[in-house]
C-alpha cells in the first residue's frame, strides 16, 4: 500500500508563506548589500548566516511539519552546491576562500529538524542552529573588526576576541532558550557553559566551513544529554 503524500492545506500553504517571504527578505537585502552598497563581503555572508539562520525560529513557533522541513534543507543543499559552480548567490559565496559552509549550513538544518522534530523536542533543534547563527556570526565579525590576538589551528588563522565573542554568545542563546523553557533554574544557567566550550573549539578547529555542521550538531546533542541526565 502506497503512503499517501503529505495533504498540503492552506494552513500549510500559509507557513511555507511566511518562512518564504522571510527568506526570501534576507537574500534580497544581503544581495542589495553587496551589488549597491559595496558592504564588506564577510558583513554581507553574515547577514545572510544570521537572518537564515533565525529561521528556526519560526519553523518551531508555526510547527513546521519534519517533512517539509528536511525537503527544504535538502532543496538549500543543492542551491549552495550550484551556486559555488554557477555563483547563483553572490552575497553568500563572495568572502574570498575555499569554503563549503553554505552546504553545511543547509545541511545541518535538515539533520536538526529530523532529529529532534521526530522526539517532539524542537528546542534543541532550536538552540544548536541558533548557538551557530548568532555565535559564528558575530564571532566573525568581532574577530575581522577587532581581532589583535591570533593564533592559528589546522592552517585556519583564528582571534581570541572572535573566539571570546564565540563562547559569550554560545552560552548566552542557550541560556535564553533553557530559560524560555523551564524559568530560573541552575539548569538554565550551569549546562550552557559546557555548550559554549565544545562549540567554541568546534568552531576554532574546523576548516572549509565545516563547523557550520559541527558546531550546531555538536551544540544540540550536548544540550539534549545533559538536560537529560540533569533531570534523570
Amino acid at each position: 500500500m502506497t503512503a499517501a503524500w503529505p495533504e498540503l492545506t492552506f494552513a500549510l500553504w500559509q507557513q511555507i508563506g511566511i518562512v518564504a517571504l522571510w527568506l526570501g527578505a534576507i537574500v534580497l537585502a544581503a544581495e542589495g548589500l553587496d551589488r549597491f552598497v559595496k558592504a564588506e563581503p564577510e558583513i554581507v555572508r553574515k547577514v545572510v548566516h544570521i537572518g537564515v539562520g533565525n529561521v528556526i525560529l519560526l519553523a518551531w513557533w508555526l510547527h513546521i511539519p519534519l517533512w517539509l522541513g528536511v525537503i527544504a534543507s535538502l532543496l538549500a543543499s543543492a542551491i549552495a552546491l550550484l551556486s559555488y559552480r554557477f555563483t547563483i548567490l553572490r552575497s553568500v559565496n563572495s568572502v574570498g576562500r575555499k569554503s563549503y559552509g553554505t552546504f553545511f549550513y543547509a545541511i545541518s538544518f535538515g539533520v536538526l529538524i529530523a532529529w529532534f522534530w521526530s522526539i517532539d523536542r524542537p528546542q534543541y533543534a532550536a538552540l544548536g542552529l541558533l548557538v551557530m547563527t548568532w555565535g559564528d556570526g558575530l564571532a566573525a565579525i568581532v574577530g575581522q573588526r577587532f581581532g589583535k590576538h591570533r593564533y592559528k589551528l589546522w592552517d585556519e588563522q583564528k582571534s581570541w576576541e572572535g573566539s571570546i565573542a564565540m563562547a559569550l554568545v554560545s552560552y548566552t542563546m542557550s541560556g535564553l532558550i533553557f530559560f524560555g523553557l523551564q524559568g530560573n533554574s541552575p539548569a538554565t544557567w550551569l549546562i550552557p557553559i559546557p555548550i559554549a566550550i565544545i562549540a567554541t573549539l568546534l568552531e576554532a578547529c574546523s576548516k572549509y566551513g565545516v563547523d557550520n555542521l559541527t558546531v550546531p550538531i555538536g551544540s544540540a546533542a550536548i544540550a539534549f544529554v545533559l538536560d537529560r541526565l540533569w533531570l534523570g
